[in-house]
This record gives C-alpha cells, sequence and structure tokens, in this order.
C-alpha cells in the first residue's frame, strides 16, 4: 500500500456477537458485553505500530449498522430485543435495527466498548491510543442510519451520533472525529439531517459514501452477482459507467453544496466498482473499474481545488483493498483469506488485488498529485 501511494487506511475494530455465523466475520472480537479476544486486539496493536513505522494512518470505526460484524443487532440482542432478521427481508431487518438509537440498553453497550477501545494501551509501542499518531480519526459508525424516516427515530439518531461523538471527545481531543455516513443516502434521503449529524462541533469532518452497483446505478438488480449478471447484462459494468459517473458526480455536488458553509473538509471515505463481467479473479479486467476510478479521482482533485466558504473536498478511500488474498471460495470460509469484501458476498467482487496492474497505476498516478 505505501509503494502504491496510499498513506491511510479505514479499519474496523473487531466484530461482536456470537462466533461461526455464516454471515459474519471471524473470529470475533466482542463475544459478550466486554468480554474481548486479546489476540485480536493485540493484532490490532500490531497494524497500528506498522503504520506508525511507515508514516501512515487509519480511520478506526467502532460499531456497524450492517449485520456482518454484528454491531447494532449485536448490541440490540445483548439488550433483549431478539435474533437479528435476516438483512433479505429488508421490512423486518429495517424495524429491528431502528430500534438501536433508542435502545439505551443497547446504547449503553456501544458506549462501553468505546471506553475500552479509545483508553486501550498498545501493547506492542507501550502508548496510549490517545498519543498514537497512527491513528487519523475515530469513526462512530460504518455506515450509521436511522433505519426509519418518521421524525422521533431520525431525531433519536442524531442525539445519538453527537452523545457518541461527545463521548469520544471526552475521552480522546488529540484525534479527529467522523460519523461513517454514507452522506444524504444513508440519512434516509434527508439532506437536512445529513448537514445535522455533521454540523456538531464534536465531529471534525464530513463523510460520504458512493456505491453504483449497490444503488442500481449500474443496473436494474444488485445482490447476487448470478442474477445481476443474467439480468443487466455481463458487461454492464463497462455499458453502465457513463451513467455510474454523472449519477456519482451529481450525488456529490448534492451532499456538497449541502455542507460547504459548515466550514469542515470532507472525505469520500468509501466508494467501489465492481470488476468486469461481474468477476471476482485477481488480476481479471477491470476496464470498468478503472474509467470510474479516474472519473472519481478526477472529481476529488477538482472539488479539492475549490474552496466556498472553507469547505473542501480533501480526499478519499476506496473499498476495498485486497493486496496478495487469494480468492478461495465463492463465499468466505472459515481460514480462507479476507479480500475486504464482507464475508456473505462474493469475495473479490469490489477487491483491489496486488495483480490489478492497471488499478494500481491510476491509484499510483492519483496519490502522487
Amino acid at each position: 500500500m505505501k509503494e502504491t501511494g496510499i498513506t491511510t487506511v479505514r479499519v474496523l475494530v473487531g466484530a461482536d456477537g456470537p462466533d461461526c455465523l455464516g454471515r459474519h466475520i471471524s473470529p470475533i472480537l466482542q463475544s459478550q458485553p466486554g468480554e474481548y479476544n486479546d489476540t485480536i486486539l493485540q493484532g490490532l496493536d500490531y497494524l497500528l505500530s506498522e503504520l506508525e513505522k511507515r508514516d501512515m494512518t487509519a480511520t478506526l470505526y467502532l460499531n456497524n449498522a450492517w449485520e456482518w460484524s454484528g454491531g447494532f443487532g449485536a448490541y440490540l440482542e445483548w439488550a433483549g430485543c431478539g435474533p437479528v432478521p435476516d438483512p433479505d427481508d429488508w421490512d423486518a431487518f429495517q424495524k429491528y435495527h431502528c430500534q438501536f438509537v433508542q435502545n439505551d440498553k443497547a446504547k449503553e453497550f456501544a458506549a462501553n466498548h468505546v471506553r475500552y477501545i479509545v483508553n486501550r494501551t498498545n501493547t506492542v509501542t507501550g502508548k496510549p491510543y490517545t498519543e498514537s499518531p497512527a491513528i487519523l480519526a475515530w469513526e462512530l459508525a460504518n455506515e450509521p442510519r436511522a433505519f426509519a424516516g418518521d421524525s422521533i427515530t431520525k431525531a433519536c439518531f442524531a442525539q445519538w451520533v453527537k452523545d457518541q461523538a461527545s463521548l469520544i471527545k471526552s475521552l480522546d481531543p488529540n484525534h479527529l472525529v467522523t460519523t461513517g455516513s454514507e452522506g444524504i443516502w444513508g440519512c434516509e434521503l434527508d439532506a437536512d439531517l445529513f448537514r445535522e449529524i455533521h454540523s456538531y462541533p464534536e465531529i471534525d469532518f464530513v463523510c460520504i459514501h458512493i456505491w453504483p452497483y449497490n444503488w442500481h446505478w449500474i443496473g436494474s438488480v444488485s445482490g447476487p452477482i448470478a442474477q445481476a449478471k443474467e439480468i443487466n447484462g455481463p458487461t454492464s459494468m463497462i455499458d453502465s459507467i457513463d451513467n455510474a459517473i454523472s449519477k456519482t458526480a451529481e450525488y456529490i455536488d448534492e451532499c456538497y453544496q449541502k455542507i460547504c458553509d459548515l466550514n469542515k473538509p470532507m472525505v469520500l471515505e468509501e466508494f467501489g466498482y465492481p470488476r468486469d463481467n461481474y468477476s471476482v479473479t485477481p488480476g481479471s479486467p477491470t476496464v470498468g473499474r478503472d474509467r470510474y476510478y479516474q472519473a472519481v479521482f478526477w472529481m476529488i482533485d477538482m472539488y479539492r481545488d475549490m474552496e466556498v466558504e472553507g469547505g473542501k473536498f480533501v480526499g478519499c478511500s476506496f473499498w476495498g483493498w485486497g493486496g496478495y488474498a487469494s480468492q478461495l471460495n465463492y463465499k468466505w470460509q472459515p481460514w480462507d483469506d479476507y479480500t475486504c469484501d464482507p464475508a456473505f458476498e462474493e469475495q473479490g467482487l469490489n477487491s483491489v488485488f496486488a495483480a490489478d496492474s492497471s488499478t494500481l497505476r491510476i491509484i499510483r498516478d492519483f496519490a502522487g498529485k
């Protein structure tokens, strides 16, 4: 990564809940409230120490709105709300997860996790995390959502963002804090809610995510790639690229214009584009992705050079780094390498591998600027 010009990474601080669930990453960091796998934590210590040696940084996200690492769902289960519904039942999934921001017990479990991690001392460097130069920012959660459009739930969601950010700042005034939001898309399409959760003084920068495949900018079907390949067409990654780029530009501008007068920088901290022909193989063609990455980097440059009352678009992180991982199974199985895609998704679909030479050249050229 360092050789490619990547200077910062975004890292999940472990998974929560029971181990060996088919959709969950494994092994689990927090199996029960306050019960931690110390080997996993030592791995995080090691990662941060290696980043320090290379003058690289990490944004560490402390929770997850999605079930693939536990997150909101695990805390709700521990709070006695029953099992997490199958995410394929989207209505049931939303109704379950929207409880999080109104469930005091679940929120307290999440806050205790924050206290435990932020107050940690690195066993490799001997330094408290609060003094680590490798930590760029703490992030409340991966893609936190209200999961409901009513005013009460959205107000509770906004209050949780403020409370959790205030907690982190009280523990660690040395590092940045951000939300992990997808932007307007992740705020029930409520632009005012997107602005509100990034307006708090405890939130240091604005973040957005962009997913052309998941958001149906590539074809009418997303999800299982066998079905998408059949319905959207095997060449849809290339055929739809102009639409994906156009929609991306529109979304960036919509989000940016909503927050530019907050005088806070904005980061595109997560974006991805599947490989050509829905392939998952390292080194397989990425004509569509390469065009998309080039377009996104051009947009970043444009916004980075443009100031509107102090606000700037300052950088980005793509999803995700597969590196030297061996893609062993179509869906992740225990002891397989992780390719950065969640365990229940096709492994390698959104990954940038060390063998993806054309994509790495584009990343390297952008990083050189």
